[in-house]
């Protein structure tokens, strides 16, 4: 017997809110939240903008004397953790803690943390004097492991990183092991917190980001042809999933009902998605064959899109593969072109804007788009939902992450209606 997930808590620090409700507040007003780098000086680099958090004070949720011991990218998961926790009204006191995990997930880790001590390193002498928290701060597993001790969460406890990918991973991860009755509560998600000279200089060698540094609101361009890369975001969400039955048997609100997922690899290239979109074709067939539904019962599709010349090209042959002409009856947005591109929480995110899609039935706009800025490879036939949220009711909605090296993920919400 497979048992039901549902949604009954979410936490989100993005470049659009420290918080859930502003998030979401931003996303339907399309908000961008890119602006010029602050974190560091990137006058050197190509790319002088980026969509980071900012009025982020650690101290909220981590004692001043442990901060310098947890890196960025862990500090955003305690803190959505903590927002996530608040908002499914758990009593953890009541609850068996050994059947409530972590799965988190993470692209890069703690990427400040590696580049800070080896930087320190090779101005040095050779002599290998690192600090003892280089290791535990830097390491991928670390934001997982804290959360689980800051609350004393026995149950299953690891990270998935799959580039852009990974945090959409980890609740698939999560939806699994409640599926099965291993757990009966995991928090997932994911945080990245990649602004640093080697994220943004990394990208740059890869000619990945977008370079308009004098237009900074509008450097996001899903689908519009004049788009030159993505931004490079910073954030974590966290979701509360939890057994169906738990959540009723405890009176818990719920947002949405998890009811598919599916995983797969283009098996493709290193970077580019395979260019007629057929594994990410087929995740999302593979999400909705788990659910039981045809693609006539889908509204929605929040895009991986990026706003690369090669991925938002393939994703959108990949929706025409799967959906045909009734392809033009969906609603589609990139919000990314609002938060930038999160890396290994961008799939968190994008989960929360479809949950909160779902739930107030409302689709969040794909911004940046000027008429006559068409791209002749895309069907603008199509609904990008272009620079306005529009009302809509909405059944079941998709979300999409694809991350390099071929990962491909999809997630299958459908409306709570309880």
């Amino acid at each position: 017997m497979f048992h039901r997930v549902v949604v009954t808590g979410m936490g989100a620090i993005s470049p659009l809110g420290n918080d859930v409700p502003t998030t979401w507040q931003a996303l339907k007003e399309g908000k961008s939240g890119t602006d010029t780098i602050t974190a560091f000086d990137s006058s050197t680099c190509k790319t002088h903008i980026a969509a980071e958090v900012r009025g982020f004070d650690p101290e909220v949720i981590i004692e001043k004397k442990d901060v310098r011991r947890i890196d960025r990218y862990a500090q955003f998961a305690l803190y959505t953790a903590k927002e996530a926790l608040q908002d499914s009204e758990l009593d953890l006191d009541k609850e068996d803690k050994d059947r409530i995990g972590v799965i988190w997930g993470s692209g890069m880790g703690g990427i400040l943390t590696i580049e800070e001590e080896i930087s320190e390193f090779g101005r040095g002498d050779g002599t290998p004097r690192f600090t003892p928290f280089y290791i535990p701060k830097g390491i991928l597993s670390m934001a997982a492991g804290l959360v689980s001790i800051q609350y004393g969460l026995r149950g299953p406890n690891f990270t998935t990183s799959s580039a852009c990918a990974s945090s959409a991973h980890a609740i698939v991860s999560a939806c699994n092991y409640i599926r099965l009755g291993k757990a009966s509560v995991i928090l997932t998600g994911g945080s990245d917190a990649d602004i640093t000279y080697s994220g943004i200089g990394g990208f740059n060698a890869m000619h990945a980001l977008s370079t308009r540094n004098d237009e900074p609101k509008t450097a996001s361009r899903p689908f519009s042809a004049s788009r030159d890369g993505f931004v490079l975001g910073e954030g974590g969400v966290c979701l509360v999933l939890e057994d169906l039955e738990h959540a009723l048997a405890r009176g818990a609100k719920i947002y949405a009902e998890l009811v598919g997922t599916g995983v797969n690899a283009d098996a493709y290239h290193m970077t580019a998605p395979h260019a007629e979109g057929e594994g990410a074709s087929r995740v999302m067939q593979m999400a909705m064959e788990e659910a039981g539904i045809t693609p006539a019962d889908v509204d929605y599709i929040n895009a991986h899109g990026t706003s690369t010349a090669l991925g938002d090209v393939a994703e959108v042959k990949a929706i025409e593969r799967v959906w045909g002409q009734d392809a033009e009856r969906l609603n589609i947005s990139s919000t990314k072109s609002m938060t930038g591109h999160l890396v290994g929480a961008a799939g968190a995110i994008e989960a929360l804007a479809t949950v909160m899609a779902l739930k107030e039935g409302i689709v969040p706009p794909t911004i940046n788009h000027a008429e006559g800025d068409e791209d002749e490879k895309i069907n603008y036939r199509l609904n990008f939902t272009f620079n306005k949220a529009q009302k809509r009711d909405l059944r079941y909605a998709l979300s999409n992450a694809f991350g390099f090296g071929g990962h491909n993920v999809c997630l299958l919400f459908k409306k709570w209606n309880g």
